[in-house]
């Protein structure tokens, strides 16, 4: 009887309180499992703020530096070259002596003119001394007519003589002074094709030296014919700006101006091109090498402008990321202007002083949370 009764007591006194006791060991358990997941920390990322200024509107293209002139010596006479009066790639100046052809062929050549000019010179005043007796003569019936006119043919054929004569000194004259051939430019020479002793011919295919001036000089470039119709605009209100940007991104210091537009667009390229000159005065620029060249239509003031790095580009567009004042990342469509010098103009979208992100882009999603690394102010940050 203890015994049953003990169990009793067991079952029907702490049976609620078990279950209870069950029922919230279950519920802790569940709650539980159903943590909160952890929040995830914020991005760091480089901002720039957005400015306002004055831009220049440029067009920007690979340009080829030209010559000035370009200057393909050749002899004008044939003959042994007896002297050649400057080194490879040495300045020349305009009229200096570069090279001197043996001149003694030519020499002679003068002197046998002369001497032929001399002799037929005083047959022409001696056939004058005759016609004028002659005219005498026949005024007074003393000789036959056809007699006169035989001496007057004579005299008219000797001075005909003369004249050809007179011509071919001129001639020997000017093959003599070919024999020295000046620079007709300033410049700098090439490669030497011919050395003293070499026998030249006269005109031949290929030149004895080619000079080029390059100071000034001029950079050549070719630009899309839709923007034929602005840069004729801004050609007749002034003259147009051109910068060269050399080597590792190096720009030239001093300015050029468009010289030259063609008169033609290409058709296979729908491009025209243009030449810009530019005085060249440290010879940084130099024949054959490739630049690229900026030229400045005009100026945009009021601009606003942002790091070229922060401008996106996705399916819909052009976008920025912008970080708000409680630093959330909010995704901010853009419509971009022109690009000068690592910045890009914002033409709608943005406003003067916001901060858009430069670097950590790939991590972030509209609101995320961010840290601010270094701000620094459009145009400061290269």
């Amino acid at each position: 009887m203890g015994i049953q009764r003990f169990k009793f007591i067991i079952n029907r006194g702490t049976f609620p309180c078990l279950l209870s006791f069950l029922l919230l060991s279950a519920l802790v358990a569940a709650c539980s499992g159903k943590q909160q997941p952890p929040q995830k920390p914020p991005v760091p990322v480089t901002v720039a703020t957005a400015t306002q200024k004055t831009v220049p509107v440029q067009i920007k293209a690979v340009g080829n530096i030209e010559p000035y002139s370009t200057v393909a010596v050749k002899s004008q006479i044939g003959g042994v070259l007896t002297g050649v009066h400057f080194r490879e790639g040495q300045d020349v100046k305009k009229g200096a002596l570069l090279f001197t052809i043996d001149p003694r062929p030519y020499e002679a050549a003068l002197k046998q003119a002369e001497a032929n000019l001399a002799k037929d010179t005083a047959q022409l005043e001696n056939a004058r001394k005759e016609l004028s007796r002659y005219e005498e003569l026949v005024r007074k019936g003393y000789v036959a007519q056809e007699q006169y006119d035989q001496i007057r043919t004579n005299a008219a054929a000797l001075e005909a003589t003369v004249n050809a004569d007179k011509a071919l000194v001129e001639n020997a004259l000017l093959q003599l002074k070919y024999c020295y051939i000046y620079s007709p430019v300033n410049g700098r020479t090439g490669n030497l094709i011919v050395n003293e002793g070499n026998l030249v011919k006269a005109n031949a295919d290929t030149p004895m030296v080619v000079i080029n001036q390059i100071q000034p000089i001029y950079v050549a470039f070719s630009v899309p014919e839709q923007f034929l119709g602005e840069i004729k605009k801004f050609m007749s209100a002034g003259t147009l700006k051109v910068l060269v940007i050399i080597g590792r991104d190096e720009t030239y210091p001093d300015a050029g101006f468009v010289t030259f537009v063609d008169n033609t667009v290409d058709t296979a390229t729908g491009t025209i091109k243009l030449k810009a000159t530019f005085a060249n005065r440290d010879r940084q620029l130099w024949p054959g090498q490739f630049v690229d060249s900026l030229m400045t239509l005009t100026t945009q003031p009021d601009a606003i402008v942002v790091p070229s790095q922060s401008v996106q580009t996705g399916q819909k567009g052009s976008y920025v990321l912008v970080i708000k004042p409680d630093l959330t990342a909010e995704v901010r469509p853009v419509v971009t202007g022109l690009t000068f010098e690592e910045e890009t103009v914002v033409e709608k979208g943005l406003h003067p002083g916001e901060q858009v992100v430069t670097d950590g882009q790939m991590m972030l999603f509209p609101g995320a949370k961010v840290t601010v690394r270094t701000p620094v102010a459009s145009g400061e940050n290269r």
